[in-house]
């Protein structure tokens, strides 16, 4: 049994996929510095000096508080503000990874144009065939 879980464990797509959430994890920490850190200041800045990470609205009148920190221990809050920096978060990484995906699969496609191999005579011969019965 120890034997068959180290093979399922080395695996290339196990490790691959370990490999993945690892360096997922820190590229979502990066992004999420980036929102925090760069782009939510900017837009506080422009909309001066609004910060959405303490916006809610409470749902019980107990609450008084004027930071989330503080009404969430006096009572049930809706933290709608918080939700939207991190549906902010969220579309900046996917959008991000979107980036990423579609320029390494631009790479990917110029390494693959570039070794495509040269075709045989007979191949060429059959491309012309098979072009000229199309246009008929």
């Amino acid at each position: 049994m120890l034997k068959e879980f180290r093979e399922f464990a080395m695996k290339g797509n196990v490790v691959d996929l370990a490999v993945g959430v690892i360096i997922g994890a820190a590229f979502g920490a990066i992004v999420t510095s980036l929102v925090g850190d760069v782009i939510m200041p900017i837009i506080g800045a422009i909309t001066g000096g609004l910060d959405f990470s303490n916006y809610f609205t409470s749902l019980s009148k107990s609450v008084t508080a004027t930071n989330l920190a503080d009404a969430k221990k006096q009572g049930a809050v809706l933290a709608w503000g918080n939700f939207l920096t991190l549906t902010l978060n969220f579309l900046i990484i996917a959008f991000v990874l979107f980036v990423v995906i579609r320029a390494m699969n631009k790479l990917k496609r110029k390494d693959e144009a570039a070794t495509t191999p040269k075709l045989t005579k007979q191949e060429e011969l059959l491309t012309e065939i098979r072009d000229l019965l199309k246009k008929s």
